[in-house]
């Protein structure tokens, strides 16, 4: 059941810009200039060359948090860090914690039981923290849509704190401090940063505040770059988008994963036959993020936040292995969840926002369910489990439509939700679903163009096959990070012979292509695209990433293909060399 695609063709950078940078090469400058970086200030600046002031305490919120929390310090009043059971609340959580522990507080961590209690703060965990004595309630990664969790919180006599990176409402919780670079009031020059972004501002605040004036009872034994790693983490986990602050941060905590990297991480990473020195963003989005999140999806989130808090490899490896085995279920129950939904809607559903629902899924495999459909069908999804009056949902959306936007204008029939463009959460009365299908489908054909239901693949720029080596490799590196946002350059070449075609995989899903211009052959692997192996012609079209293959101590090259098209249909034969231009429809 494949998509098709329409292939964005690169438009050369203008000659002057060019001239201004002789030392980019011509490639590295059209995936940057493709990236709408056309000035050569701005291309420094993602290159770190401009890097903006990192103030943490010009971000709203942030200097009352901190002066609350250092009272809290000294007068040892108890602190709860409450988090969230993803990746990225976990990382954040673990990092507030590990920072605060450093500074003598007393404080504790509350993440929430997904299937129990929800996303985000509740009444019950709130009254529950108040009579076990806590005075100050610091939230990571949640809150900003929780009024009337933040009243009666208040109402208790808790100080909250919410720190958060999600789009905040119509109105804020009235909270003590209210710390979201999104508000439309914040200051700080960058409002792209993960939950555990955040919390990493307020944590570097706190720890910047304690040199100038310490509370500490004691000597800190915790720099801003110790936490760095679990930034990377959680950024990476969130598929925030890697430009402006989250690369650098990134970067930098890339570097803290391959050098120093605590022993939960080192455990997971063996569990995954990675090694450290070598990690990369993939390795985060692909290979810890799934085994971090199994942990929220299926069980408690606290073995995650056990995990990256290990003291020593003792305690880290029978976490590591039990996360492990968590992800194998979780990929298993995802798959289930999706046969089930491909077979109940067919090939070709009727709407354009699909909502599908059923009893008994597992509250932790929904979102990823809804992302899998999404991708398969390209159009917004929301998958609800139907275990009782009230229900809960995930939806995850394509770029064309701001999910969380849609569900703003459906607030009269939700009882709780929140999120991001492409992603949200939601609860309801079951008795509200068709009303919220109907509803989602109206403002879809309102905002949706024909054009819009067809998946894009935006080309970086179209190289000749003679021209991918080595070299041309070790340039497009200097692009790293790569990830949401700021994704690997997708390379296009043309007019190729296909000399070998094979399928792979259990079922075939798979192909793997020998490929040559009639003088340099490379190798090409397209996952999910074996049912084209009857199908390919003699000469082909082919997009995707260059990399290097690894394999039993051997290095080769070789294109990890996005789309496969017959010659001219993914880029049109001209007479000229000149580099097409513009939508190319299938």
């Amino acid at each position: 059941m494949p998509v098709p695609t329409r292939w964005i063709l690169p438009t050369p950078p203008p000659p002057l810009l060019q001239a201004r940078l002789p030392h980019l090469h011509p490639v590295v400058l059209q995936v940057l200039f493709n990236r709408g970086m056309a000035e050569p200030e701005a291309i420094a600046e993602f290159f770190g060359q401009r890097v903006r002031p990192d103030d943490p305490f010009l971000m709203k919120g942030v200097p009352e948090a901190v002066e609350r929390l250092r009272t809290a310090i000294l007068r040892r009043e108890p602190i709860v860090v409450y988090g969230d059971f993803d990746a990225d609340g976990v990382t954040a959580t673990v990092l507030m914690v590990q920072t605060l522990q450093a500074l003598g507080a007393v404080v504790q961590p509350y993440i929430p039981h997904r299937v129990d209690e929800g996303y985000g703060l509740n009444n019950d965990a709130l009254a529950s923290l108040a009579r076990t004595g806590a005075r100050v309630v610091l939230t990571v990664d949640c809150g900003i849509r929780s009024q009337n969790e933040v009243a009666f919180g208040n109402a208790l006599g808790l100080d909250l704190i919410i720190s958060d990176h999600h789009s905040p409402g119509p109105q804020l919780p009235e909270a003590l401090a209210v710390i979201n670079p999104r508000q439309h009031d914040c200051r700080y020059p960058f409002e792209g940063l993960a939950g555990v972004g955040v919390a990493f501002k307020l944590a570097q605040a706190v720890l910047r505040a304690e040199e100038m004036a310490p509370v500490a009872p004691g000597p800190v034994h915790l720099s801003e770059d110790d936490l760095l790693d679990l930034v990377a983490l959680g950024t990476v986990a969130d598929l925030m988008p890697l430009r402006g602050e989250n690369r650098l941060l990134v970067q930098r905590g890339l570097e803290r994963l391959r050098w120093h990297p605590r022993p939960g991480v080192l455990a997971l990473a063996q569990t995954a036959g990675l090694a450290p020195n070598r990690m990369t963003a993939y390795d985060i989005g692909f290979k810890l993020a799934p085994r971090l999140n199994a942990a929220g999806r299926l069980s408690t989130a606290m073995l995650a936040y056990d995990l990256l808090m290990a003291p020593d490899p003792v305690a880290a490896q029978p976490l590591a292995i039990e996360l492990d085995r968590l992800n194998r279920e979780r990929q298993k129950l995802t798959d289930e969840a999706v046969q089930w939904a491909v077979t109940d809607l067919g090939e070709e559903p009727p709407d354009d926002v699909i909502l599908v629902g059923r009893p008994g899924l597992p509250p932790g495999i929904v979102g990823l369910a809804a992302s899998r459909l999404k991708d398969l069908y390209y159009r917004p999804v929301l998958v609800v489990e139907l275990g009782g009056e009230e229900v809960r949902g995930s939806a995850r959306s394509i770029p064309e439509f701001h999910i969380t936007a849609a569900l703003d204008q459906c607030a009269d029939l939700l009882l709780r939700y929140g999120g991001h463009a492409a992603a949200a959460g939601f609860t309801l009365h079951r008795e509200q679903l068709p009303a919220l299908r109907r509803r989602l489908n109206a403002i879809a054909a309102q905002v949706l163009q024909p054009e819009d239901r067809i998946p894009k693949l935006t080309v970086d720029a179209v190289v000749p096959l003679k021209e991918m080596d080595y070299a041309l490799l070790g340039k497009l590196q200097e692009l790293e990070p790569t990830g949401s946002g700021n994704e690997p350059p997708v390379l296009a070449v043309p007019n190729l012979m296909v000399r070998q075609v094979r399928r792979l995989g259990h079922n075939g899903d798979h192909l793997r292509l020998t490929l040559s211009d009639g003088y340099v052959t490379i190798d090409a692997i397209a996952f999910g695209q074996g049912h084209l192996a009857e199908k390919l012609g003699m000469r082909v079209d082919v997009a995707g990433y260059l990399e290097d293959n690894e394999w039993q101590g051997q290095h080769r090259l070789q294109l990890r293909l996005c789309d496969v098209r017959p010659v001219g249909h993914g880029i049109p034969l001209a007479p000229s060399s000149a580099t097409p231009s513009g939508d190319l429809l299938p």
